[in-house]
């Protein structure tokens, strides 16, 4: 049975995205929202629509919209679905509805680029309406673009490499960080790989919360150079290893968020899971957009700590040592 056609439960007072017609005009927390060409195949080789990637954003607005709200959205397209050809658009398009908010940023080149937020329920779904299949945010708040409150890491296999491989490199990042003192998250990416997350104390600028993550990977694949490498040349990347690729930690640099589809077959979703299912061992295409909404209020949130105050690592401690 594909995804398009299980039977999806949902919580009571969750919208629900209207079916069997192309466009839809919606009031959303006292927003009105237009939906369009919400009949159009997104996944062709399981029938998911349009209109099931939106109703599954509905589903998941309360554990995602706290990971996004206040930070800078960079969009990236799929007008055409999954398969078709994506860009990427930084710039909030005119028109738009005066409800959302933006985040002016300046660039080296001296533009100052107005992004999208998405603080509500009602700018989730117009994004998303764009043709945006994963939600991509800055790694900063827009009171300090330059300062962010997380570190991470994008664990990613180089042909030859098992997703076995990138599990065990999961479990090798995590007694680094842990031996640092650090609380370090894991979700999947819905794609190949792992990502793995530290929330940090407000305070180092990008560039030295890059400059510690580049260190501690060298350090990493020095350590287990048959399991993990940092080389960030393509060419030069031993086959059959892990990479630890610090350097989506760089200025302007994003990862799917946290519960973003992923432009996979079935719909995957990036997902939080907890350690002792990394331990067990898990798939990629164990996490979809039919079920990660069960998953997600039968659990809650496991990324819960990445917003809150307590158990925020320094890294100043590290940098100044």
């Amino acid at each position: 049975m594909s995804p398009a056609t299980r039977k999806v439960s949902r919580g009571a007072g969750t919208l629900v995205i209207p079916e069997n017609t192309h466009d839809a005009e919606l009031t959303v927390g006292g927003r009105r929202v237009k939906l369009t060409n919400l009949a159009k195949v997104f996944w062709p080789e399981s029938g998911i629509k349009k209109r099931d990637l939106l109703q599954y954003y509905a589903d998941v607005a309360p554990y995602l919209l706290p990971h996004l709200k206040d930070r800078a959205m960079v969009m990236k397209r799929y007008p055409n679905g999954a398969h078709g050809k994506c860009f990427f658009m930084k710039r909030a398009p005119e028109p738009r509805p005066e409800w959302i908010e933006t985040c002016a940023i300046a660039h080296r080149s001296g533009n100052v680029i107005d992004f999208p937020m998405i603080q509500d329920l009602a700018s989730l779904l117009w994004v998303v309406n764009l043709g945006c299949i994963d939600l991509n945010q800055w790694y900063a708040r827009c009171d300090d673009v330059d300062r962010p409150d997380y570190l991470h890491f994008d664990l990613d296999p180089v042909p030859g490499a098992t997703f076995a491989k990138v599990l065990e490199a999961a479990l090798t990042l995590r007694e680094a960080l842990t031996t640092l003192g650090m609380s370090p998250l894991v979700k999947t990416t819905g794609s190949k790989g792992i990502h793995i997350y530290v929330p940090i104390v407000c305070g180092p600028a990008q560039k030295d919360v890059w400059t510690f993550a580049k260190a501690l990977a060298h350090t990493l694949a020095e350590r287990s150079p048959r399991l993990l490498t940092a080389e960030y040349r393509i060419a030069k990347r031993p086959e059959g290893r892990i990479l630890v690729d610090y350097n989506q930690n760089a200025w302007g640099r994003t990862l799917a968020s946290v519960y973003s589809p992923r432009p996979k077959p079935n719909a995957t979703v990036s997902t939080p899971v907890a350690w002792e299912e990394v331990e067990r061992g898990l798939a990629i295409e164990d996490f979809r957009i039919d079920n990660v909404p069960a998953r997600v209020r039968e659990l809650g949130d496991l990324w819960k700590p990445l917003l809150v105050a307590r158990g925020r690592f320094k890294l100043e401690k590290i940098l100044s040592s």
